[in-house]
């Protein structure tokens, strides 16, 4: 299987995370922002990230969007599941996946790439850094207004997944679609003081589930270092 990827994408780390985890070999291929279009749009008719191509005989040619990633995935390799078996939880599994998927990973897009562009702006100063950090927020309309609205989203995040605190899924005994979103589209923040600071709780889930699936930890979290709550 071949992964079609930005390399900095956390939509295409919940991909990621599902091949990890269920222990499929595949090989990514990073493409360039803008550039990307060209490989892309041809494979089916979209210009967005990530698409997986399983390059199998009786497979589909290419599967785009995590969340189709997910089911193909669950489908393609049954076990371990990522879908509880207990139809409500089941249904809670999903409904937080797709929250974190359209809600809550836009705005941690939103407040990351606002930090990058400000106090963040030496994590990597230089000029190719900044040149994509500008193109994504005029792209997504960054802006002063909107990152606050993200702020509060992701305030409203973290009090849903606080169960995360006493249990280590957030749904059912066993890994999910949830935990997975919740794992890769919050890890940006790692890389903001801040939130390193005042959530240790949520990056000690993050880096747990990355090591249950095999995937590298997300920049930030490279050192397993989480500042304690006082």
């Amino acid at each position: 299987m071949l992964l079609l990827q930005f390399s900095t994408s956390h939509y295409c780390r919940k991909a990621r995370l599902a091949l990890g985890y269920k222990k499929i070999n595949y090989q990514v291929e990073n493409l360039t922002p803008g550039l990307h279009i060209f490989k892309v749009k041809p494979l089916n008719g979209l210009t967005t990230l990530p698409i997986l191509l399983p390059q199998e005989e009786g497979q589909p040619k290419c599967i785009a969007d995590s969340t189709n990633i997910f089911k193909y995935l669950q489908e393609y390799t049954p076990s371990p599941s990522i879908i509880p078996s207990n139809p409500e939880e089941k249904t809670k599994a999903w409904l937080l996946e797709d929250w974190l998927d359209e809600s809550i990973g836009t705005a941690t897009r939103f407040v990351y790439y606002q930090f990058r562009a400000n106090e963040g702006k030496n994590l990597d100063p230089s000029l190719s850094s900044q040149l994509v950090i500008k193109v994504v927020r005029m792209q997504y309309s960054i802006n002063s207004a909107a990152v606050e609205l993200a702020k509060k989203r992701l305030q409203t995040a973290f009090e849903v997944l606080s169960i995360w605190k006493q249990q280590p899924f957030l749904v059912g005994d066993s890994l999910s679609v949830a935990d997975l979103s919740g794992a890769a589209l919050l890890s940006p923040l790692a890389r903001i003081p801040e939130y390193r600071q005042n959530y240790p709780w949520l990056f000690e889930r993050i880096i747990q589930i990355h090591e249950l699936c095999g995937e590298n930890l997300p920049p930030g979290l490279e050192s397993k270092s989480i500042v304690k709550e006082n």
